[in-house]
């Protein structure tokens, strides 16, 4: 396991506080509501339900568009910003996200390696985590030419910096609505640099 820089550090790490917050919050929050009007068995099984989405486990309860809700309303929250404002700042947001998790090769730690149903690697979707799985591929066989390896170490430097190129415009072009504070709210989330 390499060790990152602090630079690179900082924000990959306020990210995953960030998901963890944003996943923990909600759940604490539907844990200590008063239970579903019926009670009883009723609110054991919603307090159920909340509680085994925590950290993923549970018997596939996660609901990748319930979670995203969720983490909407908080950073919404957090920004402080109106309904109208929110259509604005929005899509710019998720537009950052998207960039973030495709210069990461799209698959967070595994870059790009998640597995997909039957456990079964999926094949990655980014330009980033293509080559990178083609320049692991050429790893894993020993035989493979030096000429081949440059040229596929070449390949993800190049993805790599069109990636990162395609982040600071999307950063600017959100940066551009924000206020100070707002822009601020989304540099300590590690969204911003």
């Amino acid at each position: 396991m390499s060790v990152l820089s602090a630079s690179k550090r900082g924000p990959i790490w306020a990210a995953l506080a960030v998901a963890c917050a944003l996943w923990v919050a909600p759940v604490s929050s539907a844990q200590d509501a008063a239970p579903p009007a019926g009670g009883g068995a009723a609110g054991g099984a919603a307090g159920g339900a909340a509680g085994g989405n925590r950290g993923g486990r549970g018997g596939g309860n996660f609901d990748p568009a319930q979670f995203r809700e969720r983490m909407n309303t908080m950073m919404k929250e957090r920004l402080g910003v109106s309904d109208d404002e929110w259509k604005v700042i929005q899509p710019k947001i998720e537009k950052v996200q998207n960039v973030q998790r495709d210069s990461r090769g799209g698959g967070g730690f595994g870059g790009g390696r998640t597995r997909g149903q039957g456990g079964q690697p999926e094949a990655p979707t980014t330009a980033v985590g293509k080559a990178s799985a083609d320049l692991r591929t050429a790893l894993e066989n020993k035989d493979t030419p030096a000429d081949d390896i440059n040229k596929k170490l070449t390949a993800l430097r190049e993805a790599r910096e069109k990636a990162k190129a395609d982040l600071v415009a999307a950063q600017k072009e959100l940066k551009e609505v924000l206020t100070p504070r707002q822009e601020a709210v989304l540099v300590t989330m590690g969204m911003l640099d």
